[in-house]
């Protein structure tokens, strides 16, 4: 980086405070600009100057940055991970300030539009909304990671909105489930393998392991590694995680890339894939109404269970009961 005013960068991830990922993109197509902007917004990051975008060093933003760079790659785009720390030019409550300030707009914005709604007196306007916002409202509280002001008018905004929908809300109807193809069989070369994932394992991997045991490889044994430098032993299998043999696949979550790999054609299995995608990738690409709640129930699981083991436990039994509720068939 040529700038030394703005950041120092360092050669270890545990040396610096922050994590900078530093972009360059082609000319074309344009779309890749687009991309990378809603990218960096679902995963917080902001702007530092030009393609050079900043999050706190968290393993979150690691796994999170080192995903976006895949995906950039892929695309033909170059990028960068560096960790680092302000030298001059620019303080650590700079950093935060810019942070507050980015979250608290989207807060502001939320708020506006909560209250707007309210006022127009619509009671379906209401309604449909009012999930969304709440949906958005927990995006945006992932991501404030220095608790911006405004999220507490946000929630007022919201308080007042659930008011107004809930005062005039009509029952609703149940909603028939799709009918389901039967899943596939496994490949006989597959079963009793032995799979390596990235251990701190947490919502795509621990969704996968379930999936795995569960339709693709009865007998599988799981094994958590350190992310990188890992040498697979002979007939072990990697998933999710650097150069895996089942990995993220253009802008598929892992899930997904086994779901396509072993023709799991389940409707049942492909919203769920649904799920854990916009939780693991962040981008709303499906805005599935569970994801908010699947979250953060896995993120308890997290904190109570700090063995991979148990964690892949605990979280299997809530993937299957959202299997069953999905319209999966029960074993």
């Amino acid at each position: 980086m040529n700038d030394t005013n703005e950041l120092t960068t360092q050669a270890s991830v545990a040396d610096g405070s922050w994590l900078l990922l530093i972009a360059q993109l082609p000319p074309k197509p344009d779309y890749l600009r687009v991309k990378l902007r809603r990218r960096i917004q679902r995963i917080g990051a902001v702007g530092l100057r030009g393609a050079v975008y900043v999050l706190p060093n968290q393993p979150e933003a690691v796994e999170d940055l080192e995903w976006l760079r895949t995906e950039l790659l892929a695309d033909g785009a170059d990028a960068m991970i560096c960790s680092a720390m302000p030298i001059a030019g620019i303080t650590e409550d700079d950093l935060r300030g810019r942070f507050r300030d980015a979250r608290g707009s989207e807060y502001v914005a939320l708020a506006e539009e909560a209250r707007t709604l309210a006022a127009a007196n619509s009671r379906d306007d209401a309604e449909r909304a009012l999930p969304r916002l709440r949906r958005r409202l927990a995006e945006i509280g992932r991501v404030d990671f220095f608790g911006a002001a405004e999220r507490f008018d946000a929630e007022t905004a919201l308080e007042g909105l659930a008011a107004a929908a809930s005062s005039t809300r009509d029952p609703v109807a149940a909603e028939a489930t799709d009918a389901h193809a039967a899943p596939a069989r496994s490949d006989a070369a597959l079963r009793g393998r032995t799979w390596v994932t990235r251990e701190g394992v947490f919502v795509d991997r621990i969704a996968s392991a379930w999936l795995i045991r569960r339709f693709i490889d009865p007998g599988a044994t799981f094994k958590f590694v350190q992310a990188r430098g890992y040498e697979p032993q002979r007939d072990e299998l990697r998933f999710d995680m650097y150069q895996a043999e089942y990995t993220h696949e253009g802008d598929r979550c892992t899930f997904e890339t086994l779901l396509a790999r072993f023709g799991l054609t389940d409707s049942a299995l492909h919203a769920l894939a649904e799920i854990v995608h916009d939780i693991d990738c962040k981008d709303a690409k499906f805005d599935r109404p569970e994801a908010a709640g699947v979250e953060s129930i896995l993120r308890g699981i997290v904190s109570a269970h700090p063995a991979d083991a148990d964690r892949v436990v605990q979280g299997s039994a809530i993937f299957e009961a959202l299997y069953a509720q999905l319209g999966g068939a029960v074993r």
